[in-house]
């Protein structure tokens, strides 16, 4: 279809020169809107026109003659000026607002770009040149240069290939402006919509969708639903989908056991026979195609459905066999007889497999119960009461299994749910049983040894075997009672004392066994529980037995009462009296009841020495035949502070502490500062030692041997840099050292044939230089000396020689026609030696 423009402005017909004003305008534009629909009609054009602002606004010629086909691209004009009489007969132009159609373009265009769109100018181009721009997303606006406009001719044109599922309108306004950038008219909306195009595949949600239905469903039932998209519009038939079934598999019991709803992808059932037993799960393949389903335009794409077939109680359990067989020995508890095996072809581990177990008939007394082992569903008959093999030797069960959710509709229990079983009980040697267990009897204390109290026997449950039982005690902790071991017969051996602390609450306990001659032998407990009733055996004693008093009491009275291990009515209450002997008692002190149970006794005297008082009190209780005893109340009598507290030294005498216990600490205390001393001067002692061997040290470690090395043939001594300030005489060298023998290493051997005199030694040299001189004038002064002297000893090697001496240096008595003046020139170490050996005054 080809476009051309037509332009017709009203306020140019001859109709409308002003003259007319009011409803006559009005009639009159209704006339000229008539008469144009009706030139356009006739033309074969098409006029849109607007009443309102009484212009066409675009124009369209669906055959237009060959003189229009020069202008095919629509225009939009500005809003176009009516003419409006003022009151004094001028005119002016007055704008109209009106709407502007949107502007429709297709995606995807494969035309060539820029692609002209439509033209946009204003009426008031015709007496001066004017610029025209839009603005807005496209446009200047992100994203930008899709849209652009000749700013001469207001050519709107496009500049590449739309995209609707990325935007799928444009808002844009356009300008008018004079050279000057003049406002010339309000800017104008334009609305450009992307027309869609079938342009993309539907796609499904998921790849592959599961779903789930239960077994034995009814046709319609729903499944599932599976849900494809498709990015086209979805208001056109480019974006409207179909789905249906390509295929089934397995296709069992029937090819077309479901069906999908083509628009909305609901799968449901439309066959029966859904058995999960047979079949576990469906593979469906959905198709959903664009274009309504049309085969031929419209694209498709396809997910598979997984339809899982789900369990319900369909199948009931049913025994492996008719008849179970167990045994167990009689009296045990808690142990399994028999295992009851089932089978079910539901899904196992579910409610719809797991059975549960019931006994019907032939446990009256509930002595079964059959738990069920949730992993193999397998029945556990087990025994939870006692059962005696005398009473009953064997028993017949009726036992039934259910699942523990009821079965289907429709689904009934067969015959081999129930089973029966059949339960021996095997015989055991039992032990005797004691009856009553315990056996309670009351006697009265203090019955003597040798008295009869009870006979406690025991029953053999075995009463079809003949077995002998004999008795035995098995805990009597104060030893009072013994058993005959034939007849159970218990008597006495001591007096019973309900006052012993064995006795609780009255009661005392014994137990007995009673064992049979069975193979294995058995054995049962008893327990005699004894109640001892109390008798008048104990006196009262004085509480507390210790008090405390000052020398001089104020007040001079001490509340005191009794105790007595005896019970009511054979204890209290008491009579107190103060003892007749010895007679300074009633002298210094007085007794006074106070009521049944307490006595005042007071200080009959101002004041008492210090020390330890024992006042007699004779107490009688009130049993029926009464007991009385005299016993001591123990009076510290002390010093006390202006608190009316003994003082500390008095309090340690009153609680025992006498002068022995305190001489024997103080002797402790000697005897540790001995110990100190003596570790003390031991330790000094050991210093001593420790000192003096540092002088008897090895002959490679001995400071001495390191001033002169003679097996070194190296340079001078005044090669050697020796630092003889490391070289520092012991000063703590004891005489005694000598005197008892104790010699160096390196020493001369003692002969009898060579005796020399001790050399003096040096007094605390402090300086090697000095120990040397010294060690020199003893050579020097002894005629005797071997060639070696304290300074540096040699082995020695016997006390002659045929080949006779090798040195050459014998102090004074060498001869004298050696020159020694050598020595002088080898530096001022040799001078020394030089001025010995050469004459010199030293």
């Amino acid at each position: 279809m080809t476009m051309w423009k037509s332009t017709v402005y009203i306020s140019d017909l001859p109709a409308f020169n002003g003259r007319a004003t009011g409803w006559t305008r009005n009639i009159i534009n209704i006339i000229i809107n008539v008469c144009w629909l009706y030139i356009t009609a006739v033309c074969g054009c098409v006029c849109i026109f607007s009443p309102v602002h009484n212009a066409c606004l675009l124009s369209l010629q669906v055959k237009p003659s060959d003189a229009m086909l020069t202008q095919q691209v629509p225009e939009i004009l500005f809003p176009w000026r009516s003419l409006d009489v003022r009151g004094d007969g001028t005119v002016r132009r007055v704008k109209r607002d009106w709407v502007i159609p949107p502007i429709n373009v297709p995606e995807n265009s494969r035309g060539q770009f820029p692609e002209e769109l439509v033209r946009i100018r204003s009426d008031r181009d015709k007496n001066r040149l004017l610029r025209y721009s839009v603005t807005g997303p496209g446009a200047d606006q992100p994203p930008t240069s899709i849209f652009i406009i000749n700013p001469i001719s207001g050519q709107l044109s496009v500049t590449k290939p739309l995209d609707r599922e990325h935007i799928f309108n444009f808002h844009l306004r356009a300008h008018a402006v004079d050279l000057n950038g003049n406002q010339v008219e309000n800017p104008i909306d334009i609305v450009i919509n992307v027309i869609d195009q079938n342009d993309n595949r539907p796609e499904f949600t998921h790849t592959i969708f599961n779903g789930s239905v239960p077994e034995g469903s009814k046709p319609g039932s729903f499944v599932m639903t599976v849900t494809a998209v498709d990015k086209d519009d979805p208001k056109t038939a480019n974006g409207m989908l179909r789905y249906k079934i390509l295929s089934q598999n397995p296709q069992s019991p029937s090819s077309s056991m479901f069906t999908i709803n083509n628009k909305t992808g609901d799968i449901i059932t439309v066959a029966a026979g859904l058995d999960r037993e047979k079949v576990t799960q469906y593979t469906l393949i959905i198709q959903a195609t664009d274009m309504e389903g049309n085969p031929t335009y419209g694209l498709s794409n396809t997910a598979s459905t997984v339809i899982r077939i789900t369990d319900i109680n369909d199948n009931p359990p049913e025994f492996t066999t008719d008849t179970f067989f167990g045994e167990v020995h009689e009296n045990r508890v808690n142990v399994i007889v028999a295992n009851l095996t089932v089978t079910d072809k539901d899904q196992p581990h579910t409610s719809a497999w797991s059975a549960a177990y019931r006994i019907i008939t032939g446990d009256p007394t509930g002595r079964f119960s059959i738990p069920t082992d949730h992993t193999t569903n397998e029945g556990l008959l087990t025994v939870i009461k006692p059962i005696d093999f005398e009473l009953t030797r064997s028993f017949m069960l009726t036992v039934e299994a259910e699942n523990e959710v009821p079965l289907a509709r429709g689904v009934h229990l067969p015959r081999q749910s129930t089973a029966t079983v059949s339960v021996r009980i095997l015989d055991i040697n039992e032990s005797p049983e004691f009856s009553p267990n315990p056996k309670s009897i009351k006697l009265e204390e203090g019955l003597p040894a040798g008295s009869l109290l009870t006979t406690f026997t025991a029953q053999d449950p075995d009463r079809f075997l003949r077995q002998t039982v004999r008795y035995s005690k098995m805990y009597d902790p104060a030893n009072w009672l013994e058993i005959d071991q034939v007849n159970g017969r218990i008597s006495t051996i001591a007096i019973l004392d309900r006052e012993s602390p064995y006795v609780k609450n009255n009661f005392y306990n014994v137990t007995f066994m009673a064992s049979d001659n069975g193979i294995p032998p058995a054995s049962g407990m008893g327990t005699l529980q004894m109640y001892l009733l109390d008798i008048n055996d104990n006196a009262p004693h004085v509480f507390p037995p210790e008090v405390e008093m000052c020398e001089k009491p104020d007040p001079n009275a001490i509340n005191v009462t009794a105790s007595d291990p005896d019970l009511t009515p054979n204890a209290g209450p008491f009579a107190f009296e103060l003892a007749n002997r010895p007679s300074d008692v009633r002298r210094n002190w007085t007794l006074n009841r106070l009521n049944g149970e307490y006595a005042q006794l007071r200080l009959r005297i101002g004041s008492l020495a210090s020390g330890i008082y024992k006042v007699p009190i004779m107490i009688t209780d009130s049993g029926n035949l009464p007991m009385s005893n005299t016993s001591y109340l123990k009076v510290k009598v002390c010093q006390c502070d202006h608190h009316g507290d003994c003082v500390d030294m008095e309090r340690i005498i009153a609680a025992g502490l006498g002068t022995g216990a305190i001489i024997a600490i103080l002797i402790c205390i000697i005897i540790l500062l001995v110990l100190v001393l003596l570790f003390v001067m031991w330790m000094k002692r050991r210093d001593k030692e420790r000192q003096a061997k540092q002088l008897l040290i090895d002959p490679e470690d001995d400071v001495r041997d390191n001033i002169l090395k003679y097996d070194e043939e190296g340079g001078g001594e005044e090669d050697q840099d020796y630092d003889l300030s490391q070289l520092q005489q012991p000063d703590a060298l004891e005489p005694e050292c000598v005197k008892v023998g104790i010699r160096r290493m390196d020493e001369r051997p003692l002969h009898h044939d060579h005796q020399y005199p001790l050399r003096s030694a040096a007094p605390h040299p402090g300086d090697i230089g000095d120990f040397i001189h010294e060690g020199l004038k003893a050579a020097d002064n002894d005629p005797t000396a071997p060639p070696y002297d304290s300074l540096l000893v040699f082995d020695y090697e016997g006390s002659g020689s045929d080949a006779g001496s090798l040195s050459s240096l014998h102090s004074f008595s060498s001869s004298g026609d050696q020159n020694y003046d050598y020595l002088g020139e080898w530096g001022p170490r040799f001078r020394k030696l030089a001025d010995l050996y050469g004459g010199g005054d030293d």
